[in-house]
């Protein structure tokens, strides 16, 4: 057995960890975006001008700052700032979350955009309040529509989450160099640690699409 599969053998299970530490600041990045991106999607929606104003420069903000300068930011400034003590892998999910709500807000507007308008008008005649009839009406068949762009925004977490490696998370890459760093076998550990990737990427996507599948709207739907 060549020294760069043994190292791989043997670092597998620490690597692994790692893999389990990212499905987590995915995970909770793509929930925490969805519950960020909702109201914003809501508000650029049915809001007043000036809240729309605000709420798209949230938007531009946050799709617009690289991640990398966005998890510098809020670790070594903001937090460090305001003496707040937090963990370099909460504020992983924070600033993922908060890009993700940015990325998400738009696919949920678009979403509620491409509801028939008569949906709105029938329920404020029928003497339901347009906050009810967002929750009660629009929102239920909005989300259904939007977990293909879930999907999406899945893929593009999970890579992200290899660059709170730079705020010291122990995540994949980071055990990866780690094992790399003491073995000298980096071309066998970063190829193992991409196909990991590739397993979480093509199991999450797949998952995604089975619940797809399970709450699409006919007529909405592929």
């Amino acid at each position: 057995m060549s020294p760069g599969i043994l190292a791989v053998k043997q670092g597998l299970p620490y690597l692994l960890q790692g893999a389990l530490i990212n499905l987590a600041v995915v995970v909770g990045a793509l929930v925490l975006g969805c519950f960020l991106g909702l109201p914003v999607a809501v508000g650029q929606v049915y809001g007043p001008r000036w809240l729309n104003r605000l709420l798209a420069f949230y938007v531009w903000f946050f799709r617009g700052v690289p991640l990398l300068v966005l998890l510098f930011l809020f670790y070594f400034g903001l937090f460090s700032y305001l003496e707040i003590n937090v963990s370099a892998f909460t504020v992983g999910i924070l600033v993922l979350s908060l890009i993700s709500s940015a990325y998400q807000s738009q696919f949920i507007r678009g979403a509620i955009l491409s509801l028939p308008e008569g949906q709105m008008k029938a329920a404020l005649s029928l003497g339901m309040s347009k906050k009810k009839a967002v929750v009660s009406i629009i929102l239920p068949q909005a989300l259904r529509m939007t977990v293909p762009g879930w999907s999406n925004e899945y893929s593009i977490i999970l890579k992200d989450s290899a660059v709170t490696y730079a705020l010291g998370v122990a995540e994949l890459m980071a055990r990866a160099h780690h094992v790399a760093s003491r073995t000298y076998q980096h071309l066998h550990l970063y190829i193992a640690a991409g196909f990991i990737f590739l397993i979480m990427t093509y199991f999450g996507t797949k998952i995604l699409a089975v619940i797809q599948e399970k709450v699409k709207i006919p007529g909405y739907s592929r």
